[in-house]
């Protein structure tokens, strides 16, 4: 089971739609495809060295001593439950965990809240009325809507980060 944690000073909160089994077993988001976590790392949000991402036991210490503790990044998913593809997930199994990440944000106040593919924000948001990028603000978090890291070419996914921690800064 991937456990969350948070602190008052969260520089980006990431939130999936539900982790992968393999994912799940492991406690770590995007553990079973290391795509994230290497995308982190070209992009700046992190600087662990790349073989140590490749590893399984110094990926979950990097997750469980550095992602919330140094580098200020919160990770939830909207549903807890793992899944082989977003197909299994049924309607309304999404309410709890919209509540919980709400909750999330009006007490953390994260500096930019990131939704990890359109499918996670279209459940979070009820609709798909929206487009890559910047959206409205929940609280006082700004909001992105970033491309599944495990399609399409990594650079999209590479500037997008890039541009959510210059926002960081600003």
């Amino acid at each position: 089971m991937i456990e969350y944690k948070f602190s008052k000073d969260i520089r980006i909160l990431f939130v999936g739609i539900n982790p992968h089994f393999g994912s799940f077993e492991k406690g770590v988001p995007f553990s079973n495809n290391k795509m994230f976590w290497y995308l982190l790392r070209r992009s700046g949000v992190i600087n662990d060295k790349l073989e140590d991402l490749k590893s399984d036991l110094k990926l979950k210490k990097i997750y469980n001593e550095k992602f919330n503790q140094v580098y200020n990044l919160g990770f939830v998913n909207i549903i807890d439950r793992p899944a082989k593809n977003i197909f299994q997930l049924k309607k309304g199994e999404e309410k709890q965990g919209i509540e919980r990440i709400l909750k999330i944000i009006n007490e953390c106040t994260p500096k930019v809240v990131c939704f990890i593919g359109k499918f996670t924000y279209e459940r979070f948001l009820a609709s798909k009325a929206f487009d890559f990028g910047w959206q409205k603000n929940i609280y006082n978090s700004k909001v992105f809507v970033m491309h599944f890291p495990t399609r399409g070419e990594a650079v999209v996914r590479i500037e997008e980060l890039k541009e959510i921690s210059s926002k960081i800064l600003d």
